[in-house]
C-alpha cells in the first residue's frame, strides 16, 4: 500500500456496494485517514461503537427508548424502580436531516463490528438500499494491512 493513499478505489466501492467490511492494523491510524477522505470527497462521517448498541435496527432507523443507568438510585413512586424511560430520535434519521447541502451522504463509520450478529450484519447490509444516502463501514478485526471487502460477502461467508 502506498505511504499516502488517495482512498479513491475505498471510495468507489463504498458507493458501488454500499456497506464494507474493514479490517484495519491494530495500531490504528489509517481509519483517521480514510474518513478524512470520505469528508473531503463530499460525505459525512458518523461513528459509532458495535457494543451497546441493542436492537440495531431500532437505534439507527426508529424511535427508541433508553434508561439512563441508576448508579445504585431507586426512584419513588409507583414506576419502575429502575427509573425512567427517555425516547430517543433515531440516529441515522436524524443525521441525514442535519446534512448539508453540498453532502453527498452519511458514512456510518461502526467499529467493533465482530460482536454483531448475522442478523445485525443483514439489516445493515440492507440499509444502504433502503436509505440511498447511507453507506455503511465496519470494521470487523484488525489484519496487517487495511483491507475490505463487501458486507454481503462475510454474510454469506458465515
Amino acid at each position: 500500500m502506498a505511504l499516502i493513499t488517495t482512498g479513491g478505489k475505498l471510495i468507489r466501492d463504498l458507493e458501488t456496494h454500499g456497506a464494507l467490511a474493514l479490517y484495519v492494523p491494530l495500531e490504528g491510524g489509517f481509519e483517521g485517514r480514510y474518513r478524512r477522505r470520505l469528508r473531503a470527497a463530499g460525505y459525512t462521517t458518523y461513528s459509532l461503537s458495535a457494543r451497546g448498541l441493542g436492537d440495531v435496527s431500532a437505534y439507527l432507523t426508529g424511535v427508541h427508548g433508553v434508561r439512563p443507568p441508576h448508579l445504585g438510585k431507586k426512584s419513588s413512586g409507583n414506576d419502575a424502580a429502575v427509573g425512567n424511560v427517555y425516547y430517543v430520535p433515531p440516529i441515522v434519521n436524524y443525521q441525514l436531516e442535519q446534512l448539508p447541502a453540498k453532502s453527498k451522504g452519511l458514512v456510518l463509520w461502526i467499529i467493533e463490528g465482530q460482536i454483531l450478529s448475522s442478523q445485525e450484519i443483514d439489516f445493515l447490509t440492507q440499509l444502504p438500499t433502503q436509505e440511498p444516502r447511507v453507506k455503511i463501514a465496519i470494521e470487523m478485526g484488525g489484519d496487517r494491512y487495511f483491507r475490505y471487502q463487501p458486507l454481503k460477502e462475510i454474510l454469506a461467508a458465515a
